[in-house]
């Protein structure tokens, strides 16, 4: 298929920004006992540190969509695809996360999404994309009606497994993205698509009646304070709405961004393992031995007491990206070269 430029840069700027997030999971000083968006804990540096990376996984999402109707993907296709990258998820994705040989933590988060909304995709993909984008439109508005279905299960021989990303609410997403194929060329209309979800974000924010109702009134930060597992009304409006901003940008020229953006999957495998391996190096550097290393559930091998601040966070996080690109650039030939699909 031709690629669209617009949908490599912005699929490669936000796998960009999800490194700055995974930096800071991994390696920041108060990332074991503090959540960035606690507002009673958090600092305006670390919460946005954060909350820009929100944009991450709906754009993946959205433009995974996208990407199957553009490429005319078949139903068989997108089934074997999405059992392929549930598996991988739960092997080689968990692996990198935990470094646990004994598989104790389970977490269902975006790339199996992805794989169960491309199941999805093989049993309704035959329906016109109208029917399908109102089906994605219905879910996306409506399953705030519905309780919050973020499960956390422990498992026998000490497991836990954690639905993280619950495939139909993020399945909405996936079905917009496939029903807005031939959008990406209006540049006009996706600008005013972006305009509109983001006041429709202030609007709802404002009533704070519905979606992601909240207190607010410690200002900004609680304005923007929007719940992701699951993702409510207001939290997909918002950084899909910034999405489609950004996919309304006329790309004329090749860009190093988008060199990160036509190898997602690569990207995204390769820069888990290589920021678990710098923090590691981390932990040594602080004294630390082998011996002193977790691993369980809900651990990664990281000891407590470890971390570095915010400046170093961004530090390392420059450092990660820019020790991709040549990695990505190289795999990027390769596929194209053996004409290989991904995402």
């Amino acid at each position: 298929m031709q690629r669209i430029r617009s949908i490599d840069f912005v699929r490669g700027l936000v796998m960009v920004i999800m490194a700055l997030d995974h930096v800071r999971e991994f390696m920041h000083v108060d990332s074991l006992t503090q959540s960035p968006t606690d507002l009673a804990t958090t600092t305006p540096a670390l919460f946005f540190t954060r909350w820009v990376t929100h944009i991450c996984a709906p754009t993946f999402v959205f433009l995974a969509g996208a990407s199957a109707a553009i490429s005319g993907a078949k139903p068989l296709f997108l089934l074997k695809r999405g059992i392929w990258l549930i598996v991988l998820e739960f092997t080689v994705v968990t692996f990198g996360l935990w470094m646990d040989i004994r598989f104790r933590t389970l977490i269902f988060e975006v790339i199996g999404a992805i794989g169960a909304g491309f199941i999805g995709l093989a049993v309704l993909g035959r329906l016109p994309p109208k029917i399908l984008g109102a089906l994605g439109l219905l879910i996306i508005f409506g399953h705030n009606l519905f309780p919050p279905d973020v499960r956390m299960t422990t498992l026998p021989s000490e497991r836990l497994f954690t639905l993280a990303y619950p495939p139909i609410p993020w399945f909405g997403i996936m079905l917009c993205g496939y029903a807005a194929k031939n959008l990406f060329t209006r540049q006009r209309l996706l600008l005013f698509l972006g305009v509109g979800a983001l006041m429709l974000f202030i609007l709802l924010r404002t009533i704070n009646i519905y979606g992601d109702p909240n207190p607010w009134t410690k200002g900004l930060l609680s304005f923007l304070d929007v719940t992701k597992y699951p993702p409510s009304l207001e939290f997909t409006l918002v950084t899909l709405g910034i999405s489609l901003l950004l996919l309304s940008i006329k790309i004329k020229k090749d860009n190093a961004v988008m060199v990160y953006g036509r190898v997602p999957l690569f990207y995204f495998i390769i820069h888990i393992y290589l920021i678990h391996l710098i923090m590691f190096g981390m932990v040594f550097l602080q004294g630390y031995h082998w011996k002193d290393l977790e691993f369980g559930v809900m651990k990664n091998g990281r000891p407590p007491n470890t971390g570095i601040n915010l400046a170093g966070i961004y530090v390392v996080w420059v450092c990660v990206v820019l020790a991709l690109y040549p990695l990505c650039k190289l795999y990027g030939r390769y596929k194209v070269k053996y004409k290989l699909r991904y995402l």
